[in-house]
């Protein structure tokens, strides 16, 4: 079943239970889905092109929540917070820190990387391999702490 599938199954639920948090989540993810499928040339979205929808959705509401709380308007980033939840679920596990460092020390050593000049290159290799397990900002930092 595709991620589109599985979304339209959830918002039927979500109306059902009538909650209005998922709810507003899921028609977000499902714009974003419709937006996508009549902008691009291609006639049905890949997994990998509805993950990075999914990724790219989760860190604006988080991102939001942030700049929220730094204004002390928790009122605002709460909701913000359930609906990066909600949201969460359609992607994979995420990766722990220690599980990330070991897959960038790899990468790392398979480039023969040795200082911040070859950072470039790692995060293009590492944000290809571990793309939808672990945030991109999650990512940079476990690399510039190896690089540097």
């Amino acid at each position: 079943m595709s991620l589109q599938n599985q979304v339209m199954d959830q918002i039927k639920a979500a109306m059902k239970s009538k909650d209005k948090v998922a709810l507003e989540s899921l028609r977000a993810l499902k714009s974003a889905f419709l937006l996508a499928n009549t902008s691009g040339s291609s006639v049905e979205l890949s997994e990998e092109e509805e993950l990075k929808i999914v990724q790219k959705l989760v860190k604006q509401r988080k991102d939001s929540a942030a700049i929220f709380n730094e204004q002390n308007r928790d009122d605002l980033a709460e909701p913000e917070l359930a609906q990066a939840k909600v949201l969460e679920q359609f992607l994979p596990v995420q990766m722990s820190e220690g599980e990330l460092k070991a897959v960038i020390a790899e990468i790392v050593s398979k480039i023969g990387a040795s200082s911040m000049k070859d950072m470039g290159k790692v995060m293009g290799m590492a944000s290809k391999q571990l793309a939808g397990k672990a945030d991109g900002k999650a990512i940079s930092m476990v690399v510039k702490q190896l690089l540097s």
